[in-house]
């Protein structure tokens, strides 16, 4: 089993199924409630049917708009590449790696490449110490529009981070 579909297993235990919340701006495309499925939002997607989404379809978009952008391969500890994953197809792929380059202070460019990789894998703790900057983020961004009411969830994906 390769690292993604590892990762990808769980990415899609967080993201859940089909929901079509009002409250969340990602649902929303060319000003109509459409929805997210495997969390495929409408918003980041509109030409695809997301309704009717199929997951070998969300694993595809995963793969090629998230997993090789990101470029984790050759970081070492498996949980780390899950919590940059994830956090990237929750929050944005270049916040996820900017936060991890905050913490092993690197050049805060958005890019993985071989300078932030060996930061990471040089740096002890450092998934602990991503994983809290997680949740530092998501407890920023609920005090902005009405996203207090997705701080519950957001805390619940990052504790459900495991292989």
């Amino acid at each position: 089993m390769t690292m993604f579909d590892k990762c990808i297993r769980v990415v899609l235990r967080n993201e859940g199924g089909y929901q079509c919340n009002p409250s969340d701006w990602g649902n929303y495309a060319y000003g109509k409630l459409i929805g997210t499925k495997y969390g495929i939002a409408a918003r980041y997607f509109p030409g695809e049917d997301i309704v009717n989404l199929t997951e070998k379809r969300a694993k595809e978009i995963y793969y090629h708009w998230y997993w090789l952008p990101m470029n984790l391969d050759g970081i070492q500890d498996e949980l780390s590449v899950l919590h940059l994953f994830d956090m990237g197809v929750n929050a944005g792929r270049k916040r996820s790696i900017q936060i991890a380059q905050e913490i092993v202070r690197v050049k805060r460019d958005g890019i993985c490449g071989p300078v932030t990789k060996a930061a990471i894998n040089g740096w002890w703790g450092f998934r602990d110490e991503f994983i809290a900057a997680r949740i530092n983020y998501y407890n920023k961004i609920s005090k902005v529009r009405n996203n207090k009411i997705f701080l519950q969830g957001w805390i619940n994906r990052v504790n459900k981070c495991y292989f």
